[in-house]
């Protein structure tokens, strides 16, 4: 995603990952993913929900559709989180070659999709068609939402339909010429979209293929976990092997034991799923806003459903090196930059606090080849996903202003071969430039 001066076609094929980023805010995000879950549904039922005595019982369609619109995220990017409605619009996603709006997804005939047919709202969310047969950009991931079956689809329809009308007209294509030209989108499709519907894993249990569905379709999980080659498109043979986003890696979600979660187990998977976290991880960045928004509202099924597919999964070959050495010089630094400044929450022993700070011995995402996201997270802060179960969630400190280049690689490189883990080392030169995309200051100066 990163290339600047390639060709047009590759410059506005990068735009597919922009509904991945998760250049959103968390917390007014979660406003609006309440928003449309209903009473009975908080815990991530979708089903049985009985409706007040005085009330008319909701149409089953439109229950369903809703809870398809929580497993696809789609409040996330059509809402504006700090000052939108439900569905209106407005959000900014930022690229490096300009900006793109969100559309007006409610049911607003001038501004929204009132006006629009089921089978055109079908067309745009599976082929990436505007009402009038435009090109879409794949900032709306239409190459995921391609497997999305035609009861999902015809229910999340009947769930839009209800949802308020609100008057917010939407320039949505504001990039500069020439990556404004929706033609472009062409040549990214013929390379990229694979229109194949959802088809089940051969051989696999109805659980693994409601996983597979889900991960594939609905969440759109390669849109950040599987890398992009130089054109925006997933890379061939690493589903799922880890992506490098904005500033933030994220890594490798199959059954790979080192660097995958195939160490943990199916209720790890759900819990952090379900709350932000677990006893080996806590969600941050882009997947803390997923959490917040989405997962956390789904079933308890369905989340172990995803478990078991991602888990079925072999993943890359990566294995385990030999760690460095606590002599070397790097690791005797860090083990004393850890203990100045981050053994009171993750605990000397790197265990954590459960539900607060990520434990860190034996980390999947802690021994992942790019550590970008550590060192995002060290320079930045962050706070984790905000949830129902876990209503306070954890937040890290930044520590751009009080750590070196060179004393934030050696607390990573401490970090990453020790207490079980392995990994290469991190530089200071890797740091530096880190702290300069995230235009954060240098460690303030004691003179």
């Amino acid at each position: 995603m990163k290339p600047r001066n390639r060709m047009v076609l590759a410059a506005a094929a990068v735009l597919s990952l922009s509904s991945a980023i998760g250049l959103y805010g968390a917390r007014g995000v979660a406003d609006a993913a309440d928003a449309i879950v209903q009473p009975g549904q908080q815990g991530g039922s979708s089903q049985g929900v009985k409706a007040p005595a005085n009330q008319v019982p909701e149409d089953p369609a439109v229950t369903r559709g809703r809870y398809v619109a929580i497993a696809g995220d789609c409040a996330a990017c059509h809402t504006d989180p700090h000052q939108g409605k439900p569905f209106a619009g407005g959000y900014a996603l930022e690229t490096p070659f300009g900006k793109l709006l969100a559309s007006n997804i409610t049911s607003d005939k001038a501004t929204g999709i009132g006006s629009w047919t089921e089978a055109e709202f079908t067309r745009a969310v599976r082929e990436g068609k505007g009402k009038d047969g435009e090109n879409l950009y794949p900032a709306m991931p239409y190459n995921a939402y391609v497997k999305v079956s035609d009861q999902d689809m015809h229910d999340l329809w009947a769930y839009m339909q209800t949802v308020p009308a609100v008057d917010n007209k939407v320039v949505s294509n504001q990039l500069p010429f020439p990556f404004n030209i929706r033609l472009m989108m062409m040549g990214w499709n013929l390379l990229f979209f694979d229109k194949t519907p959802f088809v089940p894993v051969a051989n696999a249990s109805a659980q693994i293929n409601r996983g597979a569905y889900l991960v594939q379709g609905l969440g759109h999980c390669a849109a950040c976990h599987t890398a992009k080659n130089f054109l925006g498109g997933d890379k061939s043979g690493a589903f799922l092997q880890g992506g490098d986003l904005a500033g933030w890696h994220a890594p490798q979600i199959t059954g790979n034991r080192y660097v995958g979660i195939g160490g943990w187990t199916p209720d790890q998977v759900v819990q952090y799923l379900k709350t932000g976290s677990n006893d080996v991880a806590v969600a941050s960045g882009p997947m803390a806003e997923a959490v917040t928004n989405s997962t956390q509202h789904m079933t308890n099924d369905d989340l172990l459903a995803i478990a078991a597919y991602l888990q079925s999964l072999p993943g890359s070959t990566q294995t385990k090196p030999q760690p460095l050495t606590a002599t070397e010089q790097a690791m005797k630094q860090g083990a004393n930059v850890y203990s100045a400044n981050c053994s009171a929450c993750h605990n000397s022993d790197g265990k954590g606090i459960n539900q607060l700070a990520a434990g860190l011995g034996n980390n999947p995402a802690v021994q992942a080849a790019n550590a970008q996201s550590l060192m995002t997270t060290v320079l930045q802060g962050g706070r984790g996903a905000v949830t129902l179960d876990n209503p306070t969630s954890g937040a890290m400190p930044s520590f751009a202003w009080k750590l070196s280049d060179q004393q934030v690689a050696a607390v990573l490189t401490y970090i990453r071969n020790t207490w079980g883990n392995s990994a290469p080392a991190v530089a200071a030169t890797q740091v530096a430039q880190v702290r300069k995309d995230l235009k954060l200051p240098a460690q303030l100066s004691a003179h």
